[in-house]
């Protein structure tokens, strides 16, 4: 019958093949297995260096997931967000007095690890008073994910915390081999040279530090290498149904992740466009369609948020919305200032909001060398000097494989401007934030690259089209020499928290 047949097509159009994962797992290369093994145990290293809530922001997203926990709830914004059990294991942690304070090391004495045993076995209560300070503001899918290893710790603050690391460490290992396939599918001419790029992402300290830590940023990290990985596989296959609905998924995780996603966002929705454009050329029917599965998963979820966080009088993008509500504070053109000379040299005409630095000297190159612990962390002026020569050799690389194959470069235009838009979401997104917090509020600048590493994807790009930049004879030797210079970086840089908090 009609009825029948047109059912069927549609049937068949939408059937997915069955999923074996055993064959799944079994097609990942040993080498992938390689770079996720290093960069789980280097997660698992960091949160076994790092004190207890010396992360970013810890004891926050601490109380958030034991609320979630506790009550079912979320969090409201206050400044007092510890529980009493927590806040006695702060007390005895010491934490308030540490953080921030190189000098002052963390606890070491008998008489002061009895006390914190003591807080732990307390048996105090873990409800609070229902806020999550800073981490209030932030969707609940990541603290809802952390529940799990926080029941897992039976009332333990500390391996509850420690069990929440090791999650973020094992976060870490998909993100590695999310790009791990991204940079094959990318640069698919040398499939080593991308091995060496996944590896060093995988070494790249201040990845590996906040992999140890509990901090909602480990899983956007996941979600933009998974994306970025999707939009590469757009661009050489085209954007199948299946593929546009992972992307779509993706989009709804990373909304529901971090709000920072939202200036990862447009440059996705571009990329798709880009895809479908592209498609539509080559008489590829399904190519709008993909994409309206893509987009339509993608945004929907995000338009319900919107419409809860107005119901419930919420900032819908946080920090962003609030100073998009400050206008009247500053002009657009200030907010366009301020964040050009965050990352880029003062320009005349601008308000100069930086004297006497050079944002990108001060703040991004040298925090990116080395900034951990609670912000207070890094290395001495020389150490970040020398870093600059590797810097610029690897740069130099890279720039001089892509202008060897500066004809592939413009086929693949639409694609290398999507990653761009992606880049400069992301940075938008970071410097409208810290005009908020800076210029309105008065508080602080978020000159802090932990808010950059949602473009490892493209760090790890770089150092592969660096590797090819060599030339065929020098590549595996070079190759060697960039996995060892991250390697000891990373080393070094556990270390010196070592120094700080134990010496």
């Amino acid at each position: 019958m009609p009825g029948r047949s047109i059912s069927g097509r549609v049937a068949r159009a939408w059937r997915w093949p069955s999923i074996d994962l055993r064959s799944i797992f079994a097609r990942i290369p040993a080498i992938a297995w390689t770079c996720v093994s290093i960069a789980i145990l280097n997660g698992v290293a960091w949160s076994i260096i790092t004190p207890p809530f010396q992360g970013r922001d810890e004891p926050d997203h601490f109380a958030y997931v034991q609320l979630l926990a506790e009550t079912g709830k979320l969090p409201r914004p206050g400044s007092e967000p510890e529980s009493p059990a927590e806040s006695l294991v702060l007390s005895e942690l010491n934490q308030a007095a540490i953080r921030l304070k190189p000098q002052v090391p963390a606890i070491s004495s008998a008489a002061q690890q009895e006390g914190l045993t003591r807080a732990v076995d307390a048996n105090a209560s873990s409800v609070g008073s229902g806020a999550a300070g800073v981490a209030a503001s932030q969707p609940p899918l990541f603290y809802a994910i952390q529940t799990i290893p926080y029941a897992l710790g039976s009332g333990n603050v500390l391996w509850q915390l420690q069990l929440m690391r090791l999650l973020a460490a094992l976060t870490a290992g998909l993100t590695v081999l999310l790009i791990f396939f991204f940079l094959r599918e990318l640069l698919p001419g040398v499939p080593w040279a991308a091995t060496a790029g996944a590896m060093c992402v995988a070494l790249q300290p201040l990845f590996g530090f906040m992999s140890g830590t509990l901090n909602p940023d480990t899983m956007l990290y996941a979600v933009s290498a998974g994306l970025f990985l999707c939009l590469a596989r757009a661009f050489r296959r085209g954007l199948s149904r299946p593929l546009a609905v992972v992307t779509g998924l993706l989009i709804v995780v990373g909304f529901l992740t971090k709000l920072n996603f939202a200036g990862l966002a447009p440059g996705v929705f571009i990329g798709l466009i880009f895809v479908c454009v592209r498609d539509v050329r080559l008489k590829r029917t399904a190519a709008w369609s993909s994409f309206g599965i893509a987009a339509g998963i993608g945004i929907l979820p995000a338009a319900l948020d919107v419409l809860l966080h107005l119901s419930s009088s919420q900032p819908v993008l946080g920090i962003a919305s609030e100073s998009a509500a400050g206008t009247v504070e500053g002009s657009v053109f200030n907010k366009f200032s301020y964040i050009w000379q965050l990352y880029l040299p003062y320009l005349p005409g601008m308000t100069h909001y930086f004297q006497g630095m050079s944002t990108f000297w001060d703040v991004w190159f040298t925090r990116s060398v080395g900034l951990y612990g609670w912000i207070d962390t890094q290395f001495p002026g020389w150490v970040v000097r020398v870093a600059l020569v590797p810097t610029v050799l690897i740069l130099l690389l890279a720039l001089r494989e892509m202008f060897g194959r500066r004809s592939a470069l413009r086929d693949r235009l639409p694609e290398l401007l999507t990653y761009i838009i992606m880049t400069v979401g992301v940075f938008a997104m970071v410097g409208v934030a810290s005009y908020d917090s800076d210029v309105i509020s008065h508080v602080e600048a978020y000159g802090d690259p932990r808010y950059l590493l949602p473009m490892l994807p493209l760090l790890g790009a770089i150092l592969t089209l660096a590797v090819r930049g060599a030339g065929r004879r020098w590549a595996p030797a070079t190759a060697a020499a960039i996995v060892i210079l991250f390697l000891s970086h990373d080393v070094f840089s556990q270390l010196q928290v070592i120094a700080r908090y134990y010496a």
